[in-house]
This record gives C-alpha cells, sequence and structure tokens, in this order.
C-alpha cells in the first residue's frame, strides 16, 4: 500500500491543525504555567495547543487510511475578500467599535461566497452580532467598546 499525501483532503488539514497546535505551544513555552485552579498565561495557550496537535494526529492518520482527493476549484474571490474582511475587521475595531467591526467582517465573510443573498446575510449579521455582544461584551465582560463616537 502506498500512501499518498500529496493531494489529500484530511492529510493537510490535519498538518494545519498540528502546524497551528505546535506553533502555538512553541510561542507559550516561556510563559508560567500555573495550575488548573491557578492558570498562567502560559496555560490556555498550551492545553489548547497540546489538543490541536492530537487533533491534526487524528485528522492526518484518518487521511492517509482513507485517501479522500482534494476536489473542486480554488475561488479567487474568497482567497481576496477574507483577508481583507479580517484587515477591515482590525482597523475597525480601533477606529469604530466591536459592532461596526463584527458586522463588517461578518458581511464581507459571507460576500466571499457564491451563494450570496442580502437579505439572509443581513439577518446572520444581525443575529450573530448580537450573539457576540452578549456573550464577549456582557457575558465575559471584554472590555471592547460597542461604537467609537466619530466614527
Amino acid at each position: 500500500m502506498r500512501l499518498d499525501y500529496r493531494n489529500n483532503r484530511d492529510f493537510w488539514a490535519g498538518m494545519m491543525f498540528f502546524g497551528a497546535g505546535a506553533a502555538a505551544m512553541f510561542i507559550a513555552r516561556g510563559y508560567p504555567f500555573g495550575t488548573a485552579l491557578h492558570m498562567g498565561p502560559g496555560y490556555f495557550p498550551s492545553v489548547l495547543g497540546g489538543s490541536l496537535v492530537l487533533f491534526g494526529i487524528y485528522i492526518m492518520v484518518k487521511g492517509l487510511r482513507h485517501n479522500e482527493k482534494i476536489g473542486g476549484n480554488w475561488s479567487a474571490r474568497a482567497l481576496i475578500v477574507l483577508p481583507l474582511s479580517l484587515i477591515l475587521f482590525g482597523l475597525l475595531m480601533e477606529r469604530g467599535g466591536f459592532i461596526p467591526a463584527l458586522a463588517a467582517l461578518i458581511f464581507g465573510s459571507a460576500a466571499a461566497g457564491k451563494e450570496f443573498k442580502l437579505g439572509e446575510v443581513l439577518l446572520c449579521t444581525v443575529l450573530l452580532t448580537v450573539l457576540s455582544v452578549a456573550v464577549f461584551i456582557w457575558g465575559l465582560g471584554l472590555p471592547y467598546p460597542l461604537l467609537i463616537k466619530g466614527f
């Protein structure tokens, strides 16, 4: 049996998980780890990175066993619009606040796809923004301004 990894969908997905997890663990190696009750700054990235590494290994092995090929075409629109929407999110977080930044990110991410329907995207943008504000701002108490005056 010959292992073919060059065009194997799950193998490369597993490699991305493995790489992201290994990078998180490498970056967090100099931070104090702490304990489960008193977590240090290195605890979360190390545990999450380790979980990503294990999950990546599982996906890679699964991919090598089933050998499902990468199919479909690359979308130039998605390769351009998605990074631009992330950059716009970062810029708007500083200049506009959490709500405009998140709305632009959701709208831009949806615009990268081929099945873009304005009504569905607007509804999804409103619902996800409200849910995100409830979870991150009110629930977790993150100190992001909702709107910045002068925007």
